[in-house]
């Protein structure tokens, strides 16, 4: 064969990416700001927005500055935000009985964006730990050594009934107590909610990639001084099978959308429940996940912009219908559509 002939190949799979148009035309994978969710923490008073030290470029908000936030959202085509309150310190108590008042601050803060923006939907988590003074996501049994989890569900179901009254969208379990998507689905539907969705924390692993968000909520001090540990009903980042398990059972008692917690380090998962369910899957890019990228590239070790897009699309590509991320305002800022 002469030097400079071709090789004699039948598929050339790069004649598919010689070009921008071609790539464009083959490429499997669209994310858009439509796709997206994004998480806002809201605190009391008029305080100036305050950076998260451990989530750089993510405020606390006052409900003014919420409203803001969530109207640029809006213009930006992001359809979602979920919502976290940080509370005062002096309202928490071990039962999180503030969670229980009507105007508890993440309901006014419901209530300020929904009257500002009717037509952005609303999320608002559904578990214990923002209220308690342990940390934990639950109400604790008499011996302090395990959350019990009948009389949490009970908690969450009004919770959810709140919420709902509120004016919010979806209210979002991310407890992983057994049976609350049902008690929650049966306590809304008896108030007149049926409207009201379910976004169910369906695998939510006990990670390690948490530790900012708990600094955002102020529940980080807490959560690691008792005796008792979130893997006593966070699942075990080792296993597989259980989560198909947990997404099945949300499913079957109402959920109308399964989320895996965290994305990034849980690709696989997000495909085997996208394989497993017919119901729309959400993944949440978690604090952790979005600090690191942050640190590497204030470091000059990682391109953001290229690093964020990549983190989302695999998390798309894994079989996402929905992407909770703390990128959710800078991506849809930089998309051209």
């Amino acid at each position: 064969m002469p030097k400079d002939s071709p090789l004699e190949l039948t598929r050339r799979p790069r004649r598919l990416r010689r070009f921008a148009s071609r790539r464009a035309m083959v490429e499997e994978t669209v994310l858009r700001p439509a796709d997206l969710i994004a998480p806002l923490f809201v605190v009391d008073g008029t305080p100036a927005p305050e950076e998260i030290g451990s989530m750089p470029g993510v405020f606390r908000l006052s409900i003014p500055d919420l409203v803001k936030e969530c109207q640029e959202l809006h213009a930006l085509g992001i359809p979602a935000v979920a919502l976290f309150p940080k509370l005062d310190p002096k309202l928490k108590d071990e039962n999180g009985t503030q969670a229980l008042n009507r105007e508890t601050l993440v309901l006014r803060a419901v209530r300020a964006v929904k009257a500002a923006v009717p037509e952005l939907s609303i999320v608002t988590d559904v578990a214990l730990d923002p209220y308690t003074t342990h940390g934990h996501d639950g109400v604790l049994n008499a011996e302090k050594d395990n959350v019990d989890n009948d009389r949490t569900v009970a908690i969450l179901a009004q919770m959810a009934v709140l919420q709902a009254e509120a004016g919010v969208d979806f209210v979002a379990p991310s407890d992983m107590m057994d049976g609350r998507v049902g008690a929650i689905r049966r306590a809304l539907d008896a108030a007149g909610y049926t409207d009201t969705g379910i976004i169910a924390y369906s695998a939510k692993y006990n990670s390690a990639y948490y530790g900012p968000f708990r600094d955002a909520v102020g529940s980080a001090q807490a959560a690691g001084t008792r005796l008792l540990s979130k893997a006593t009903y966070q699942m075990n980042p080792a296993n597989r099978r259980e989560a198909i398990e947990e997404v099945l059972l949300d499913v079957a008692e109402g959920a109308d959308v399964v989320m895996v917690k965290p994305a990034g380090a849980y690709l696989d998962i997000i495909r085997e429940v996208r394989d497993a369910v017919r119901v729309p899957v959400a993944a949440y890019q978690v604090s952790g996940e979005y600090s690191q990228i942050q640190a590497a590239a204030r470091l000059g070790w990682l391109d953001l912009v290229r690093t964020r897009g990549e983190s989302l699309l695999a998390i798309k590509r894994a079989g996402a219908d929905i992407i909770l991320t703390y990128f959710a305002k800078e991506f849809a800022k930089a998309y051209k559509g």
